[in-house]
């Protein structure tokens, strides 16, 4: 199993990014090919002080089906579309999940 998890600085807006994501960016994300259990989080909490606003998690089958999900024309429009609201920022991370 792969994962990719979209990391968010707190926006400007957090309104509009919750708005936005919801309604536009989540049913384009959902296009990409071979994504698997997506889920998302919004206004994440931490003992301390939160180093993300908000997390997207979704699993492939390899890294090589990560890799064609995200080279797909769905994935490009999902990643150019970051722009359109995540304005405190994104960090994309994806590994091979291991169990311990």
């Amino acid at each position: 199993m792969y994962r990719v998890n979209v990391l968010y600085g707190e926006p400007s807006d957090p309104d509009h990014f919750t708005e936005y994501y919801r309604d536009t960016h989540l049913p384009i994300a959902a296009k990409i090919p071979g994504a698997l259990n997506p889920t998302f989080a919004i206004n994440v909490t931490a003992d301390g002080p939160a180093p993300f606003w908000a997390i997207f998690s979704a699993d492939f089958a390899s890294s090589e089906a990560f890799a064609a999900g995200m080279g797909s024309q769905e994935g490009q429009a999902a990643a150019a579309d970051i722009a359109n609201y995540a304005t405190g920022g994104a960090t994309i991370v994806h590994y091979v999940v291991r169990e311990p």
